[in-house]
């Protein structure tokens, strides 16, 4: 027999307004079972969680949860006021016989020193914080609502560690497609107010989803089917006429009432970008920026790259490593202290920022998208009612006065994008464009970058989404420094032999390289210093990875010298030319640093 679970929710009803936000929903969580809460934003997925957590009373069903098993929840929004440090939250949060070293230990594993104002936190350093809370007290259950948002990929690497040697239970919700299939082996699908259990990983749910989706269309299909030869024997049948066939014709009702009465799934978003007249074949080239901020460590140093027209570029790089700078200075709104940055022709620019700047949370729905100017909107060169528009993006007539303030996370994330895609553009700038969007937006999105005919140039934390959508990322190297790799997040992982670290290590990483003399022996005999496992790794693979890439660029050089490719293949000679150019740098990058390592070890042989 089965052991009773931990927590169970049954039968959980909720109203919002005049509808059924929960009808019937369930969640069911044994002890050191992984769960994902997946759903569309705004199907009432962190209600839900909070039901789970004790926060808010539902309207209807029951609430289980073992005698003596504790419960840790981490909101979307944390709230610190209260509190004079982020040491003494998370320590707030800890039970009597709890560790509080380990909360101070969790603190320094997510970049924080305990000692930092909650009034002066950024929104990524509040949910650091909340999660060491939650993380410190090793609770039976940790409810997760969003705990990758606003994180770097350093800080969400570190979680998924942590996580993965967690043994209690654990129900999380995330748009975080990596992060779900390393972390979750249960599916709960929270879909028109009820929940489906699929007890497989996240690789299994999609799938699984658009099937069940299948099977309640053909089974819509049938119905109507039904409905519609049961109405021609009421109005034609020989028995009919003669006497009417009570039962069959309160059978004919019910169908009727069935039809009505079912709960369509919601549409999906229709999303298309208003494109511009195609900009210049080069749309950014940079010669030896740098940027320096006072006297801090320089932010960009020496940095050179070239976006070509329908390149997909990929920043990454932990917080405050300088990729909104960098970004700034690409694409011409920041001035470099050194070298130069030129913009090519006819580039009509189209920018979403991170912190959804620009929506004022007193302004209507409907004045957002039109700017006030009554309910027609043009994208592009086409003019539509602002309803329509909405729809387009999975918002109802009834929200064209809502206040963006009253609007969920991923709601804004929308109307942003709504904004943003309405405009004529032939280079869009996105920065953290995937922040609360729900895996159905993100894969239209996905497929909409894919289709656009211009310029891309984004700054993501999200791997899946680099993956699917770069074509060659920039990556920060520590000390100013970023490097250029051709592909998605894994062919940059795979080609560097690493991920992106955390800023701190970085700088320590970094900081013996400058130190070129070898550091006598002091009076105590210090260990004279030797290469970073890194450093030995990297010595070792360069000469392998410089000698694939001259191979890659002499095939490249073959095909660039057939004199009719030109005018046969003028797309693919671009693409090409583009291509070598990258392969060149890499092979010149990876040269550079082979020497440079090469210098060192001699260096510290000799020494």
């Amino acid at each position: 027999m089965a052991p009773p679970p931990l927590l169970h929710l049954r039968d959980i009803r909720l109203r919002l307004g005049s509808t059924w936000l929960l009808d019937g929903a369930e969640l069911m969580v044994g002890a050191g079972e992984r769960v994902a809460l997946i759903g569309r934003n705004g199907s009432g997925k962190s209600t839900l969680l909070k039901i789970a957590a004790g926060q808010i009373e539902a309207d209807g069903g029951t609430r289980f949860l073992q005698p003596g098993a504790t419960v840790r929840y981490l909101p979307q929004e944390p709230d610190l006021s209260g509190h004079a440090s982020t040491g003494a939250y998370v320590e707030a949060g800890l039970a009597p016989g709890d560790d509080p070293h380990r909360a101070r230990l969790l603190l320094e594993g997510l970049g924080l020193t305990g000692e930092e104002q909650p009034g002066r936190l950024s929104g990524g350093e509040a949910r650091r914080a909340a999660l060491a809370r939650v993380l410190a007290p090793r609770p039976d259950i940790l409810l997760l609502d969003e705990p990758t948002n606003h994180l770097d990929l350093p800080a969400i690497e570190w979680l998924e560690g942590e996580l993965q040697q967690y043994r209690g239970a654990l129900v999380l919700i995330s748009h975080d497609r990596r992060f779900l299939e390393r972390l979750s082996r249960v599916m709960v699908w929270l879909d028109r107010g009820t929940t489906r259990r699929l007890d497989q990983s996240f690789a299994h749910f999609e799938e699984w989803r658009d099937r069940v989706l299948e099977e309640e269309e053909t089974e819509a299909h049938k119905l109507s089917r039904k409905i519609v030869r049961e109405e021609h024997w009421l109005r034609y049948g020989v028995t009919a006429r003669r006497k009417r066939n009570v039962k069959r014709l309160a059978d004919l009702q019910a169908l009727r009432k069935r039809r009505k009465e079912r709960v369509v799934a919601p549409g999906t978003v229709k999303m298309a970008a208003a494109e511009a007249e195609g900009s210049g074949s080069l749309v950014v080239a940079a010669d030896r920026i740098s940027k320096q901020f006072g006297d801090q460590p320089p932010v960009v140093r020496d940095f050179s790259t070239r976006i070509i027209r329908g390149d997909r570029v990929g920043i990454v790089g932990p917080n405050g490593a300088g990729k909104t700078t960098l970004l700034r200075m690409l694409t011409g709104e920041l001035a470099p202290d050194s070298g130069s940055v030129r913009l090519g022709t006819n580039l009509q620019m189209v920018t979403l920022d991170q912190m959804r700047g620009g929506l004022n949370p007193d302004t209507t729905l409907t004045d957002a998208l039109t700017g006030g100017r009554g309910d027609q909107i043009r994208v592009g060169n086409e003019v539509k009612h602002v309803i329509g528009y909405m729809k387009d993006f999975l918002f109802v007539a009834e929200q064209a006065r809502t206040p963006v303030g009253m609007l969920s996370g991923g709601e804004r994330g929308r109307l942003m994008l709504a904004r943003a895609l309405a405009q004529p553009s032939n280079l869009l700038v996105l920065d953290e464009p995937t922040n609360d969007l729900d895996l159905e937006t993100l894969d239209l999105l996905q497929e909409l970058l894919g289709d656009y005919a211009g310029t891309v140039i984004v700054v993501s934390h999200d791997r899946d989404f680099l993956d699917r959508v770069a074509t060659n990322v920039i990556a920060w190297e520590g000390d100013g420094r970023w490097q250029d790799y051709a592909g998605g997040y894994t062919d940059m992982v795979a080609q560097r032999g690493r991920g992106v670290e955390a800023k701190i290590t970085a700088l320590a990483e970094a900081a013996p390289r400058e130190a070129a003399e070898p550091r006598p022996a002091g009076p105590t005999g210090a260990a004279k210093p030797k290469m970073s496992f890194r450093d030995k790794h990297a010595l070792e693979t360069l000469p392998g990875r410089i000698a694939q890439l001259e191979k890659e660029i002499a095939l490249l050089q073959g095909q660039l010298a057939d004199p009719a490719l030109y005018s046969r293949d003028p797309a693919g000679f671009a693409a090409r030319t583009s291509l070598l150019g990258k392969k060149q740098a890499e092979r010149e990058a990876a040269e550079e640093e082979w020497l440079r390592l090469e210098m060192l070890r001699e260096e510290l042989e000799g020494g």
